[in-house]
């Protein structure tokens, strides 16, 4: 199994950036489908962002225009740049690896947009 572990979360004030990375090993990084996702509190786990192994990328509208997410197939590593970041914003960021019957989930890094 691919294991996958988040780092480059913290706090930030509204307008700010943060650059997430995600470092995967134990598996075949460059042939799965990566993706972002995020959770607050009382509210269930969804998509941010989403990177297929040909580089093609979706992004759900609240990330659109301001979320880049990119991978380094060299490094195995997939990221999430984030701009204008908004209180929102605020969740537990997770990776995943989209195998063809199974996810696998990073332990998530928690990003706080505060004033």
């Amino acid at each position: 199994q691919v294991q996958l572990v988040e780092s480059g979360g913290g706090l930030v004030q509204p307008g700010g950036s943060l650059r997430l990375s995600c470092l995967g090993s134990g598996s075949i990084f460059s042939i799965y489908t990566m993706g972002w996702y995020r959770q607050a509190p009382g509210k269930q786990r969804e998509l941010v962002a989403t990177i297929d192994s040909g580089g093609i990328t979706n992004y759900a509208d609240s990330a659109k225009g301001r979320f880049t997410i990119s991978r380094d197939n060299a490094k195995n590593t997939v990221y999430l740049q984030m701009n204008s970041l908004k209180p929102e914003d605020t969740a537990v960021y997770y990776c995943a690896a989209h195998r063809t019957y199974y996810t696998s989930w990073g332990q998530g890094t928690q990003v706080t947009v505060s004033s």
